[in-house]
């Protein structure tokens, strides 16, 4: 069984999309990153960046104790070699295609649009903001770009065959729309994120919830409110555990 500690972001998706294409079982570990679940020391156990996704396998090939993995990039290559499937490993040609889209996924979109996210909802009274609207919807702009540059002769971004390396970038560009993007600007990425969204495998995916019902934030009481502030945002390092 894997369990995987999730909530259903686009980096969570990622891992979902590829257990679903796989067909293998597994069980959903909710970890509500809006709460602060993800500073909990169980889970910093398995995942010490105190970031979701992460997965344990609890029964790992040739047996032996659980294996805990973190990190989506990680994960994903974890599982698709575990299984053997969509990611090739006898040819290193191929096998370097799909990881360096695996790379440039983690390294470049994740990040670039997850910042654009970010101070697209930066309220008035944390100062003008636009500098930092601008480098980042241009950036994203940018990225879809190198995918759509990259897919103009090819089905997949890796190539001939469907790998992880589409599995991975496309959850961060199922909100396209809200991204700003014109996806008739990008003829050859439209063209492959429509194939994928037509997925069986990727919709069910993209469906997986964490099994709980979203809060109302206005349900929040006021401390509760401020200790997630002082929790989640403006974060520091964390002191080492004492020997």
């Amino acid at each position: 069984m894997i369990d995987v500690h999730y909530w259903p972001t686009p980096n969570g998706k990622k891992v979902t999309i590829l257990l679903e294409e796989l067909g293998v079982a597994y069980r959903i570990v909710p970890v509500n990153i809006g709460r602060g679940d993800q500073f909990e020391d169980d889970f910093l156990k398995i995942s010490p960046n105190n970031r979701m996704p992460a997965i344990v396998d609890t029964e790992p090939q040739g047996g032996g104790e659980p294996i805990g993995v973190f990190e989506s990039g990680a994960i994903m290559m974890y599982l698709a070699e575990r299984f053997g499937r969509f990611w090739p490993q006898d040819d290193q040609r191929a096998k370097y295609e799909v990881v360096q889209w695996v790379m440039w996924q983690m390294a470049n979109q994740g990040p670039k649009t997850g910042e654009r996210g970010h101070f697209s909802r930066v309220p008035p009274e944390m100062g003008d903001q636009t500098y930092a609207q601008t480098r980042f919807a241009d950036e994203t702009h940018r990225l879809y770009g190198v995918m759509n540059n990259r897919l103009y002769d090819r089905p997949y971004l890796a190539g001939d065959e469907y790998t992880i390396a589409d599995m991975i970038c496309y959850p961060w560009t199922a909100s396209w729309k809200l991204q700003g993007i014109d996806l008739n600007e990008f003829k050859y990425f439209k063209r492959w994120h429509e194939e994928l969204t037509a997925r069986p495998a990727v919709e069910r995916g993209m469906a997986v919830t964490a099994g709980v019902p979203p809060e109302d934030p206005a349900s929040l009481s006021p401390d509760e409110q401020a200790r997630r502030r002082k929790l989640l945002y403006n974060q520091r390092a964390r002191p080492a555990p004492v020997a």
